[in-house]
């Protein structure tokens, strides 16, 4: 496989792995942050924590920039070397 197929496939596999679970994440942090997340367990409502969904954003959003960054590192230009190597003999200095 060539470079480009091979950043093809990363692209779209933490597409998958990393940016729809982020993405999940993110809104359940928004709307915990915003202060309309409960939880129920046995039958007894609590409210979630603003700063728990605060960190909730901040984890969603790192999780969520995982494939921009594999995509952007897969698919930048790479710079070609200036540099010309030939056989020729260097001058000496004066």
């Amino acid at each position: 496989m060539d470079k480009k197929t091979t950043g093809i496939i990363a692209t779209i596999a933490t597409a998958l792995l990393c940016g729809c679970p982020g993405a999940c994440i993110i809104l359940f942090g928004a709307v915990s942050a915003a202060g309309y997340g409960t939880s129920e367990i046995n039958g007894s409502t609590t409210q979630i924590s603003t700063s728990f969904g605060i960190t909730l954003l901040c984890i969603g959003l790192i999780i969520f920039l995982i494939p921009i960054a594999v995509a952007a590192f897969s698919f930048w230009p790479k710079k070609k070397a200036d540099a010309v190597i030939t056989d020729e003999e260097i001058p000496p200095a004066i």
